[in-house]
């Protein structure tokens, strides 16, 4: 449990960095004129990901989760693996990358790195996260809760993303 209290723990850290960059870029995307889209929906996303860093060592230690190594290893890899699309998305991106939906008005789509491929790979780093991060430690209530809340959130945040683009974009 220990253990996973720490990869818990540099989770958090690394959420904290994500917000210091989204903070950032979102005051350089306001000087730029940037707009703000789907801001109902924000707080939503932000509780889901709250809830699935509380959430999954809390299930661990309230029911006893072990450790299974076929399963743990692999998942970890997954987490490991989604931290590094993750900030491949947030550098391919640069200032435009941000926890929010924000739209600098005639910017061009960004087509490289992994946007040549997907439309929203920082999302299936989310999804592949969300998942494993909970399943290194079998915390599979929490797995299947936050997928399931996850998907929900996604669908409404990437048609509210895919409109500001086609609204507001090139």
């Amino acid at each position: 449990m220990s253990a996973y209290a720490v990869l818990i723990g540099l989770v958090v850290v690394e959420r904290l960095a994500e917000l210091v960059v989204a903070r950032r870029n979102l005051a350089w995307a306001r000087s730029k004129g940037g707009i703000e889209y789907g801001r109902r929906h924000y707080p939503w996303i932000v509780a889901a990901h709250v809830a699935l860093l509380a959430a999954a060592p809390a299930e661990v230690w309230l029911l006893g989760r072990p450790f299974l190594p076929a399963l743990g290893w692999p998942m970890l890899a997954v987490v490991v693996l989604s931290q590094g699309l993750r900030w491949w998305c947030i550098g391919t991106l640069g200032r435009r990358w941000n926890t929010r939906v924000v739209v600098v008005p005639g910017m061009p789509l960004v087509a490289t790195g992994p946007y040549r491929w997907l439309r929203h790979p920082n999302y299936v780093a989310v999804v592949a996260e969300g998942l494993a991060l909970p399943l290194v430690h079998t915390a599979w209530i929490t797995a299947l809760a936050f997928t399931a809340a996850n998907a929900i959130l996604l669908t409404v945040r990437v048609r509210v993303e895919n409109a500001a683009l086609a609204c507001c974009g090139p």
